[in-house]
Parts: structure tokens; sequence; C-alpha cells
């Protein structure tokens, strides 16, 4: 199935994500009023250009990431939202997903593997390269959201608060939308729900 641009635009990144990529790639999955809904990871190709576009993999070639390397940093998105909304709902951080950050931070090796070959013997070598560049994405983001949730601005971390919009954001004082967009909504839906009051 070819990947069609969305209807909506996407909105800019939720302020806090210039800070910490994890709050930029747990916003990647975006719920839009209508039930509309746009996955900048649905597919490996745009998972390859998220990649690119947030410095984790090579500008200008392609990183030939595979569907299951794709999946693999959907599933840790879905993990860091998932300790996102506990910080924010004031819950116990849930087991699963403090595993798949802690695997995720692991990922990146920091020099060469030892391997042995019949015909070589010992060697050093790099992982595969494109399995490379993931293991690095995965630990930069599982790293990013592990400072978010455990530095200075883990206090100021919220969900916006324009339904049905699922991203976070760090506060900035009664700021409490991701984007004037959601914020415009915010302001219309209190608008119309003062009005409804109001009439006989």
């Amino acid at each position: 199935m070819k990947e069609t641009a969305p209807a909506t635009p996407v909105p800019p990144s939720a302020p806090g994500a210039e800070q910490y990529p994890a709050l930029d790639f747990a916003n990647s999955a975006i719920a839009l009023p209508g039930g509309q809904f746009i996955d900048l990871l649905g597919t490996s190709a745009a998972t390859n250009q998220w990649l690119i576009e947030h410095g984790l993999a090579p500008a200008g070639t392609d990183a030939g990431l595979r569907e299951m390397c794709a999946a693999q940093l959907r599933t840790l998105r879905e993990q860091i939202r998932a300790l996102l909304a506990s910080q924010v709902d004031g819950h116990p951080a849930p087991t699963s997903a403090l595993n798949a950050v802690n695997d995720a931070l692991t990922r990146a090796p920091s020099s060469c593997l030892l391997h042995w070959d019949p015909t070589r013997g010992l060697y050093r070598a790099a992982p595969h390269p494109t399995t490379q560049i993931v293991d690095h994405a995965l630990a930069t983001l599982a790293a990013s959201a592990a400072d978010l949730l455990t530095g200075p601005d883990t206090e100021r971390l919220t969900a916006c608060g324009s339904a049905p919009c699922n991203r976070y954001l760090l506060r900035h004082g009664r700021r409490h939308w991701c984007s004037v967009r959601c914020g415009d909504r915010a302001r219309a839906a209190r608008a119309y729900a003062r009005r409804t009051r109001t009439t006989p």
C-alpha cells in the first residue's frame, strides 16, 4: 500500500522537544480531531526519514531500515509514552516500560565486538550497519527519556490539555497545550461551553 501525505499538516514539535528528543519521539503518534491519526513511524521509510531528520541516521543515505527495526522503534515509543503517562498521572512506572528503556540504554556498543570465523580466526568488527544505526537511535532516545524523567524538568512535564490531542510537552507558565492550534481549539471549546451554559 502506498503511503500518502496526511490530509492535516503535522503540528510543530511540542515545547521541550528541542531539549529532549524523546519528547518528539513519544509525540510521533498523533491523534487529531475527527478521529484522524498520523504515525510518523508508520512505515520503515517514514521511520528512516524521522531518524534522518532527528540526526539519528546518516543524511543523504538510505539506512536500509527494515520493518523489524521500525517495529522496535515503535515499541520503544509506546513504552516511553507509558512512562510519561505514569509520571504525569502520578502512578508507579510500569515494570515493562522500565525494562524496555533499560534494555535500549544498553543497545549501543562502545567498541567493535570480538568475533570468530573458521577462515579468519578471531577478529573485531562492528555489528551490521543498519542494526548499529537502530541500536544507537534506541539508546539515544532511551537516554533522553531517562534524562527527562529524572531531571529538573520532570515537574514541567504534562499532557496537552486540548482533546483529542495525545502529545506531551514541558509546561511554560500556564500554557498546557502543545501547539497554537491546540491552544486555539481549547479556548474555542471553553467559549462554546460558556455560551451553552448561559443560553436559555
